[in-house]
């Protein structure tokens, strides 16, 4: 081999040993990266989450798009970016860079996990209750956008199981709102925040409390009829949850049972359990 050819093989290699060496100790924005081709670039933001670092990742991923747009390798380090802000919870930045690869290559096979990323930036920021709900309404949205779009890879499967804890986590919050209610005795608030989840969150765990809990707020207000009603829509869906037998031990001891007595939204909802067309 001819000495020109070993310098050539030995360039790229020695290139990145550069890169590597000048940043190992210090702020990645020092380097001028100029000089240095895309793919040794990206073989630093590689290096820079094998090591733990996010941050300096993302900043090598981007300097790829601003000095190589368009280019294949601009592509690859599009993706990687959205990921090592998302690695750094910087979930806003993440989002942006997905929804900039969506925009640019719609049709890519990377596409579904842009979506994905779209969907986790979201929905990795309502891990407690208390959180802001809209968080949750976004991650609904962009998991179903996951689940429609790109249903046979392994992201639809995933957003399923995370799209029904989001609904859920929405559910939990009606909960914990109308339980506020109920220990102050604003029994009207209450039963609408536990209307709430019986109608709309119906699939949710959450269901069988928000039935007992309109048993006792029905009862507080005398409204008897009501809280039998909610009563036999419990046992008819939940007859083994230790909520219908708390129910039926409020109502026994007023000398009721469950049954369905009241019209209304309760009627609405017992008729559609009898012809199964709920739960």
């Amino acid at each position: 081999m001819s000495k020109a050819k070993t310098l050539r093989k030995l360039a790229g290699p020695l290139a990145v040993v550069t890169l590597l060496a000048a940043c190992g100790g210090g702020a990645p924005t020092n380097v001028d990266l100029e000089n240095f081709t895309a793919s040794e670039i990206y073989q630093r933001g590689e290096y820079e989450l094998s090591r733990g670092k996010p941050k300096g990742a993302a900043h090598f991923f981007s300097e790829i798009e601003r000095l190589y747009p368009y280019s294949e390798w601009a592509k690859r380090a599009l993706i990687m970016q959205a990921f090592s802000y998302h690695r750094q919870r910087a979930y806003a930045d993440s989002r942006a860079a997905a929804q900039r690869y969506l925009d640019l290559y719609p049709a890519d096979q990377d596409a579904a996990y842009a979506q994905y990323l779209v969907a986790l930036s979201y929905y990795d920021q309502i891990d407690e209750v208390g959180r802001d709900q809209g968080l949750a309404f976004d991650a609904l949205q962009a998991l179903r956008k996951v689940i429609d779009n790109y249903p046979d890879t392994d992201y639809a499967r995933s957003a399923v199981l995370k799209f029904d804890l989001a609904f859920d986590h929405l559910a939990a919050k009606e909960m914990e709102i109308g339980r506020f209610y109920l220990k102050r005795g604003n029994h009207t608030a209450a039963i609408n925040r536990f209307r709430t989840v019986v109608e709309q969150f119906q699939t949710t765990g959450q269901t069988p409390e928000a039935l007992y809990r309109l048993v006792e707020a029905f009862l507080a207000l005398g409204l008897d009829d009501q809280a039998q009603t909610a009563a036999a829509i419990l046992g008819h869906n939940f007859r083994s949850s230790e909520y219908y037998q708390d129910a039926f031990d409020l109502l026994k001891g007023r000398g009721l049972r469950p049954e369905a007595r009241s019209g209304g939204w309760l009627g609405s909802i017992y008729r559609q359990v009898i012809r199964g067309e709920w739960l």
